[in-house]
C-alpha cells in the first residue's frame, strides 16, 4: 500500500483532533471533569489513546481547548446569525447573551471550566481556540465604539467571566436575567437587543444537544475510524 500524502495525513490528524475536542466537551458535560478520563475521551472520539497525549499535554489542557472551541463557535454563530448586522450595540448584546447562555444551558461544563482556570498548577492555558475567542470579543468591543480596545477588551472578558461564575456558584447562583440586566446597563444596551430571556434564539433552540456543527467530524467521507489510529508519522497500526 502506497503511503498517504502529507496533505492527507495532515487532514486526518486535524479531524482526529476535532473529534477529541468534541468528545471532551460531551463527556465533561455529561459526567463532570473528575469522572471523565482521557481513555474515555479517546474511546468516544474513536481515536487511539496515544494520540491524546500527542495533541495535548494533559486532560486539563484538552478540556480548556475544547470549551474554548465551544465558546468561540457559539459566539461566532450568535454574531453572524441572520439578520446579519455590523451595528455595535446589537453585536455586544449578542455576545453577552451567547456567553451567559452557555452558563445557563451547560452549567456542569462551564462550572468545570471555571474551576480549571482557578487551579494554580494549570491556570489559564493560551491555545488557538482561546485566541479565536479573544479575537471575536476584541472585535465586538471595537464595533461597540471603544477608543481603547486594549483596555476595554480585558474588562469585557472580566465582566463576562464574573457573570458566568456568579451564575454557577453552587447554592447561591444569581439569576441569568439579573446578570444580563447589569451587563446591559453597563454597556448601555436596550433590553430588546440580542436574545432577551424567554425568547427562542433565531434558528432553533438555545441549547442544542448536538454539538457536531461546532466540530469538524468524519474522515474524508469514510464511515470507518481507521484514520483515527494514525500516528504522527502517518502510519496505521497495520502498516507499522
Amino acid at each position: 500500500m502506497s503511503p498517504r500524502s502529507a496533505s492527507v495525513n495532515e487532514e486526518l490528524r486535524r479531524r482526529s483532533k476535532e473529534r477529541l475536542l468534541q468528545a471532551a466537551v460531551e463527556l465533561v458535560g455529561e459526567h463532570g471533569y473528575d469522572a471523565t478520563t482521557l481513555g474515555a475521551i479517546a474511546d468516544r472520539a474513536g481515536s487511539a489513546r496515544g494520540l491524546v497525549s500527542y495533541y495535548f499535554p494533559g486532560k486539563r489542557q484538552l478540556v480548556q481547548s475544547a470549551v474554548h472551541r465551544l465558546m468561540h463557535r457559539t459566539l461566532e454563530e450568535a454574531l453572524e446569525r441572520e439578520p446579519h448586522t455590523v451595528e455595535g450595540r446589537e453585536r455586544m448584546a449578542r455576545a453577552i447573551d451567547a456567553i451567559l447562555g452557555l452558563a445557563r444551558d451547560r452549567p456542569v461544563l462551564m462550572r468545570q471550566h471555571m474551576a480549571g482556570l482557578l487551579q494554580a498548577e494549570v491556570g489559564f492555558v493560551p491555545c488557538p481556540e482561546q485566541r479565536r475567542l479573544a479575537e471575536l470579543l476584541r472585535d465586538t468591543v471595537a464595533r461597540h465604539g471603544s477608543q481603547d480596545v486594549d483596555r476595554d477588551y480585558p474588562m469585557l472578558r472580566a465582566q463576562l467571566m464574573g457573570a458566568v461564575f456568579a451564575a454557577l456558584v453552587p447554592g447561591v447562583p444569581m439569576p441569568v436575567p439579573r446578570l444580563r440586566a447589569e451587563l446591559f446597563e453597563r454597556y448601555r444596551l436596550d433590553w430588546e437587543l440580542g436574545v432577551p430571556p424567554d425568547t427562542e434564539a433565531p434558528g432553533g433552540t438555545t441549547c442544542d444537544t448536538d454539538l457536531s456543527r461546532f466540530f469538524a467530524t468524519g474522515v474524508l467521507g469514510r464511515p470507518d475510524r481507521t484514520a483515527d489510529q494514525t500516528d504522527p508519522a502517518g502510519r496505521t497500526p497495520q502498516s507499522k
